[in-house]
């Protein structure tokens, strides 16, 4: 035994990490592995990995007790037995030091450490077919991935580079030579004097990893990673039917869908890979300050800002799963620039940050960029926009993923790690007050003001301290009435009393109907695609020209909806059971037309708001019974609409 905990740590550890607790006390309650154990190991390798505790109850949620493990040996044995049982899971990813007894008030429970599994190691299942056996973690629960979700896993772990395949049925016709041309232009001017250089178009493609040879059936044609970087989008959607691109320049500091230039195929130019890069980059850097500088008697145009651009543009691009459900989107905004791509990283954001890692996803892409001289080597690229952006004292950029639907974002933010107006704003609420807090303290503070809202996630990126002293200084800073919080878990987020509550991310995930699985409809911030644009995918139009309303607070409501929804809700209000079935449907009555938060729910059906969410609100999601507004569960401002109403607005 190497740990003594107490069971207020615990709050802060399922802050820091994802944390699963299980009474597993068995029959005779001398403890027992449960079979639900499977499940969580299956949904915390399948996602950044977690803890589950084995002799720890949580009841009600964010409330721990230790209950012990009388036989801990004969549980930590049968734990053992099974990892290496392939007809009850696929993997096993432990090694001795995962499994560890631990004393929480003086109870020994068994702590158990689930690593992210490796891409060659996904799905990570139950059983011995991975499709119904594949479980993923969302919002603090487990849940049946989709075949959909599976299958994409099974392509990541065989593939090691998507974009190799050779395409039957395409050839040269299907390329656009102007792109092909402006490469070659690029690649003379880049590499003078190269072999390659004045190779006839077809050899030429060849070499570089455009077209290419199938050795195995016998036939040569055109490369994925060829139609990609040099076809027409309405060709290249005939191979990736949900291929799409996009770049948006905001006028203001907001997560809004509004803008004052944006770029898409819409048949105007070629929507390929190559001139979108080329298109966006200089749309990105067009009003960049360049300070004079020669080197070899010419002036330098480029800047370390320009260099950071160039590597999150590119790496977006050959990191991006083009099967996926969201499009690659580019922002421009006075305060920042982000970078989305759809697919999750095949590595830790963790290690790309760190660096020297590498798993490009689109290697051929990778390797054409690289070719022109945009691109840096193999796990460098990150580093480097994180040492160009420490250079200039702007605050640390954020790379993060999301997981439904999947997708990998980077925010690079032009303001300093100490914005004078923050500081100025705090001073004003909160004056001395604000400078007798503790460093970290101000930190918190700080980027909740410019941020809209601040993680223990977050804060662990700014600050030097650990993780169980940083969950104490946001608990203390919620005590001391200096922030707000909201959510659970490693859903928790914090914000400023006197500031609405607000999504200050780079892109507004509010997904709608998008954000169920399976679904086929694309982003709303795609839906604004002007109607002569007749090369986008029919399902652009799926999207209703105007959200429905959304109440997060009850005070929200205006006084004549109060009454409305307190009359659907009277059949069960003052009753503590009642039977799933009717909930469910009073449920849908009151969230018929509009988006209802759970905390709304709650106090209308006068029920424990997070025994709600995780009982009745997400099952029903997973049903496809509800829409959640936003597409990440554990978003502070989720709130639901029922189905139903979503079809009858598209009438």
């Amino acid at each position: 035994m190497n740990e003594k905990l107490n069971s207020l740590d615990l709050p802060g550890l399922a802050e820091a990490y994802d944390l699963e607790c299980k009474a597993a006390q068995g029959r005779d309650g001398r403890g027992e592995l449960p079979e639900d154990f499977w499940k969580s190991y299956s949904a915390m390798a399948n996602a950044d990995g977690g803890i589950i505790l084995l002799g720890v109850q949580e009841k009600p949620q964010g409330s721990f007790q230790a209950l012990g493990l009388a036989e801990i040996e004969r549980v930590r044995k049968a734990l053992w037995d099974n990892l290496h049982n392939r007809k009850q899971v696929s993997v096993n990813l432990l090694d001795e030091e995962d499994i560890q007894s631990v004393e929480i008030d003086g109870k020994t429970v068994l702590r158990i450490q689930v690593p992210r599994a490796s891409r060659q190691s996904k799905p990570v299942y139950i059983g011995s077919n991975p499709l119904g056996g594949t479980y993923l973690r969302r919002y603090e629960g487990d849940y049946l991935a989709d075949d959909e979700t599976v299958r994409r896993m099974l392509a990541e772990r065989v593939e090691d580079s998507r974009d190799e395949r050779i395409l039957k049925g395409f050839d040269f016709s299907d390329l656009d030579m102007e792109t092909v041309a402006a490469y070659r232009n690029r690649f003379a001017a880049v590499k003078p004097g190269h072999v390659w250089a004045d190779l006839p178009v077809t050899e030429f493609l060849e070499k570089i990893g455009a077209y290419g040879k199938n050795r195995e059936e016998g036939y040569s044609g055109i490369r994925l990673a060829g139609l990609l970087m040099f076809g027409r989008a309405e060709v290249i959607r005939d191979a990736l039917p949900r291929y799409m691109v996009d770049y948006q320049e905001r006028p203001e500091a907001k997560a809004e869908k509004r803008w004052v230039d944006r770029l898409v195929p819409d048949g105007g130019w070629s929507g390929n890979i190559y001139d979108f890069f080329r298109k966006v980059y200089q749309k990105l850097t067009s009003d960049l300050k360049v300070p004079f500088q020669l080197q070899n008697g010419q002036r330098v145009e480029d800047t370390p800002v320009h260099e950071a651009l160039r590597e999150a543009l590119v790496n977006t691009l050959i990191h991006a799963d083009f099967t996926g459900r969201v499009s690659v989107l580019v922002v421009k905004r006075p305060d920042m620039f982000g970078f989305r791509n759809p697919g999750l990283m095949r590595i830790s954001p963790e290690l790309a940050i760190h660096g020297g890692n590498s798993d490009c996803r689109n290697r051929r892409l990778q390797t054409m960029f690289q070719l022109v001289g945009y691109g840096d080597h193999a796990g460098s690229g990150i580093p480097k926009i994180y040492n160009n952006w420490a250079n200039r004292h702007w605050r640390r950029p954020v790379l993060y993923e999301v997981r439904d639907p999947e997708q990998t974002l980077m925010e690079l933010r032009m303001s300093s790690l100490v914005p004078e107006e923050a500081i100025a704003e705090l001073e004003a609420y909160l004056g001395e007050k604000f400078h007798a807090l503790s460093e970290p303290e101000r930190l918190a503070l700080i980027t909740a003001s410019t941020e809209g809202v601040v993680s223990h996630a977050r804060l662990r990126e700014i600050c030097i301290e650990h993780p169980a002293d940083l969950s104490k200084i946001l608990a203390h800073l919620v005590r001391d009435n200096l922030l707000a919080s909201d959510g659970t878990g490693r859903g928790m987020v914090y914000f400023l009393p006197w500031q609405k509550q607000r999504e200050d991310a780079l892109f507004d995930l509010r997904m709608g109907v998008a954000g169920i699985a399976g679904s086929r409809t694309i982003p709303p911030e795609l839906g604004s695609v002007p109607p002569e644009l007749n090369t986008i995918p029919p399902e652009l139009g799926a999207i209703p020209p105007e959200l429905p309303p959304q109440y997060l607070e009850w005070n929200d409501l205006p006084p004549e909806l109060q009454s409305e929804l307190l009359a659907l809700a009277e059949p069960i209000r003052a009753k503590p059971r009642v039977p799933p079935e009717l909930l469910k449907q009073t449920i849908l009555a009151l969230c018929d037309r509009r988006y209802l938060g759970r905390r709304v729910l709650a106090c209308l059906l006068e029920r424990n708001a997070d025994d709600l969410l995780k009982r009745t609100l997400t099952p029903m999601v997973a049903a496809k019974l509800l829409i959640p507004a936003f597409a990440s569960s554990s978003n502070p401002k989720q709130a639901y609409m029922a189905v139903s109403s979503s079809s009858k607005q598209a009438m």
